[in-house]
């Protein structure tokens, strides 16, 4: 029997803990407004959109956050059916293959399973959302001229979460009752990219048939 998606997607299955908006600063009034925009049942195409007077990049960094939180989420979900053994190369299908690379540890795109390049993701996003140089907190700070870039790589990079876990995971998402919720987010997600214009095109291929299906 499937479960009710409040069972499914629990606080305690979270990948990585919640990135939080403080009270009382204009992200999280942004995140406010997003959010009942979000629930309000409206056209999901009009709920990205820029709201009238607002900064651009705060509204950007607003969904990024928000993004990993619930692509963090899901992933929590799956990874007890995302194991090294079931899953021993970050992919999407057999047609796409993905490689880490961080200029640190991983100079060189590396071949790794999916799990420990799920740890790696999150924890590289992790670290550049808490970057106060990079998402500044503080009233009167300006976000840095390449914030954008950083935004599509973070974005391009969750992504292929979706990749693989639509691909590789969809029989389980269907058994927990959780396709209508993630089909959702991924809506969410391809519009506010599509509005925005922050990922090349080209990386979304994998899931062309799937965006077609559930985005038009």
């Amino acid at each position: 029997m499937a479960l009710c998606l409040g069972q499914v997607f629990s606080k305690d299955k979270t990948f990585r803990p919640r990135k939080r908006f403080e009270p009382g600063t204009q992200r999280f009034e942004l995140y406010k407004k997003a959010q009942a925009s979000l629930k309000s049942g409206l056209d999901l195409r009009k709920v990205v959109q820029l709201p009238e007077g607002e900064n651009i990049s705060d509204w950007i960094a607003v969904h990024v956050v928000d993004f990993f939180n619930r692509i963090n989420l899901i992933y929590g979900t799956m990874s007890e059916f995302c194991t090294e053994r079931t899953c021993p190369i970050m992919s999407g299908g057999l047609r796409y293959e993905y490689r880490w690379q961080d200029g640190d540890e991983y100079k060189k795109p590396t071949k790794l399973s999916a799990l420990k390049y799920m740890n790696l993701l999150m924890d590289w996003i992790e670290s550049l959302i808490n970057n106060e140089d990079i998402f500044p907190t503080r009233v009167g700070v300006p976000f840095p001229k390449n914030f954008q870039q950083v935004c599509k790589k973070i974005l391009s990079r969750l992504f292929r979460v979706f990749v693989h876990v639509y691909i590789h995971h969809f029989d389980s998402i269907c058994s927990m009752g959780a396709e209508a919720h993630i089909n959702t987010c991924y809506k969410h997600y391809y519009f506010f990219i599509s509005e925005f214009n922050l990922i090349d095109h080209s990386e979304l291929e994998p899931l062309k048939e799937m965006t077609q299906k559930i985005c038009n």
